[in-house]
């Protein structure tokens, strides 16, 4: 090979990198061998390009010294980058420190939400005031994340509100407390702060009023012993409708905050018109040997004591007891349930009925006396061998439901609807509190409301989660030289010594071409 040939190829190998080097930033992949390819962006993200027409801009607000105290801001930028560079240049990141811009009333006008932080400066503790959150602009609308403090669901808090924006769609969930002795933002504030976070907005609907069809989704809570007919036919007639409902019911009320008398809940419609669409709740307790720990007070005669046992009416849904092939409890933990009744599946023709959650082996009822104070655990059993084994605690139906006043022709529009009954409504409230269990009872209630609004593929999101970021490295400094480290390799090193490589295969080639025409 000539002297000419040799500078060709090598300019041409030259150009070829530096072409590869521009178009990196469009031509871009991750290799990823973690089980259920964590440190990737699903196949829904990737896609979202698709079907934006316009630039989606994501602004991570977030301050450097929480980014030098923790890794999660920078799995954070990591993966909004990966946004950036699977969106074909429809997607742009940017990342700003709101302080150091003078940007933190304007940051906090958005809703982005300032939290403390202890870091050590100079040998000292302080509390920091730091910001971690996003804004998400496209065309004229906005989304925020108050508050990004885990990777666990933030692709699917991205891709939710992206998905939204582009598409202009509710994220709208309607909010009706059946009971006049209950109030949303106060009984279940825990629950409002959680589908605000995930992306809802909870639209309170007073009962007995029409119910926009607009809704994606309704949450039911309450109302067996106030919602007559008169109270019940919006519901219906959203069902009918195509819409979609939760319901959380109380079979059986207990007074958790005094003396645990415990009585059956008074019915004047909902339970017929359940049984109508396809479940029966029994006004009926049921227990469980898969239970959690009540710590209470009683007094004796050396003051007052504070005992923990194990109780059964408190329920730990495990293992054989959650639907691993549903969408709402597929890789789920199980909720705690909190005095729970038994459900009955009896689905009307045209009707698929699912079981969510249900009890062990081990679990049994109570359907008359009903016993409930932590002081009498030895009468809790009376029925147990009667009634020995799994009950029901949470399901879900989908398909046509019937009406349940036939007699009015207008509810009968045969549309596809979805329903979630949950035999408690306890395990919505402040008692999760008690045992630990927000974090599994919220998830359920934030599944249901995706799954509900029609949005399956996004569950798959929240079941993926994080458990960290693949590098280790915190240090600011150290970082930033192992970066400058990595790029220079990548981009000038390794295509440096390819090209020496191959300058010393095509020189040995020439010089065994000489001998080999001197020896001729």
């Amino acid at each position: 090979m000539r002297k000419k040939e040799i500078l060709i190829i090598t300019l041409l190998s030259l150009l070829v990198f530096l072409m590869a080097f521009l178009v990196s930033g469009r031509l871009w992949f991750r290799l990823d061998m973690t089980r259920d390819r964590a440190y990737t962006i699903s196949e829904l993200s990737r896609n979202l390009y698709r079907e934006i027409t316009d630039r989606v801009t994501i602004t991570y607000f977030v301050s450097p010294r929480l980014a030098v105290a923790h890794p999660m801001p920078g799995g954070v930028a990591d993966l909004l980058s990966e946004y950036a560079a699977h969106s074909r240049g429809r997607i742009r990141f940017i990342q700003r420190d709101p302080a150091g811009t003078g940007l933190s009333a304007v940051v906090e006008r958005l809703g982005i939400l300032p939290w403390q932080i202890q870091v050590t400066e100079r040998n000292e503790t302080i509390l920091a005031t730091v910001y971690s959150g996003i804004l998400i602009e496209y065309l004229d609308r906005e989304e925020v994340i108050p508050l990004v403090f885990s990777l666990d669901t933030l692709e699917y808090d991205l891709s939710f509100r992206i998905r939204s924006l582009i598409r202009n769609t509710s994220r709208e969930l309607g909010i009706i407390t059946g009971d006049p002795h209950i109030d949303w933002y106060t009984d279940f504030s825990l629950l409002n702060h959680a589908l605000v976070l995930s992306g809802f907005r909870p639209v309170i609907i007073e009962a007995g009023d029409r119910i926009p069809q607009s809704l994606p989704a309704v949450f039911v809570l309450g109302g067996i012993e106030s919602l007559d007919e008169y109270y019940l036919r919006p519901i219906d007639e959203y069902i009918q409708a195509g819409g979609n409902v939760l319901f959380a019911l109380n079979g059986v009320f207990v007074d958790s905050w005094g003396s645990f008398d415990a009585r059956a809940a008074v019915d004047i419609g909902l339970l017929p018109m359940l049984a109508n669409y396809g479940v029966l709740l029994r006004r009926a307790l049921v227990l469980d040997s898969s239970s959690l720990s009540l710590t209470f007070q009683t007094q004796g005669t050396e003051g007052t004591q504070v005992q923990s046992v194990p109780y059964p009416p408190w329920i730990a849904v495990q293992g054989q007891g959650i639907n691993q092939n549903h969408p709402v409890s597929s890789r789920a933990l199980g909720p705690d349930f909190f005095w729970p009744s038994p459900l009955e599946l009896h689905p009307p023709q045209g009707v698929n009925a699912e079981i969510l959650f249900s009890t062990s082996r081990e679990a049994w009822l109570q359907t008359d006396n009903f016993i409930t104070n932590p002081n009498r655990i030895s009468d809790f059993e009376s029925e147990r061998s009667l009634t020995r084994g799994i009950k029901i605690l949470a399901a879900s139906l989908s398909g046509i439901f019937p009406t349940a006043f036939p007699g009015d022709s207008v509810f009968q529009m045969n549309r596809h609807s979805r329903i979630i009954v949950a035999g408690d409504l306890n395990f919505a409230g402040p008692l999760m509190q008690t045992s630990g269990s927000e974090d599994r009872n919220l998830e359920f209630f934030i599944r249901s409301a995706v799954w509900l609004s029609g949005q399956d593929d996004l569950l798959d999101l929240r079941s993926r989660g994080s458990t960290g970021r693949l590098d280790r490295v915190t240090d600011a400094e150290t970082r930033a030289v192992l970066m400058a480290f990595s790029r220079a390799l990548n981009t000038f090193a390794l295509p440096l010594i390819i090209i020496i490589i191959g300058f010393i295969v095509c020189k040995k080639r020439m010089s065994l071409k000489e001998k080999g025409g001197k020896n001729e």
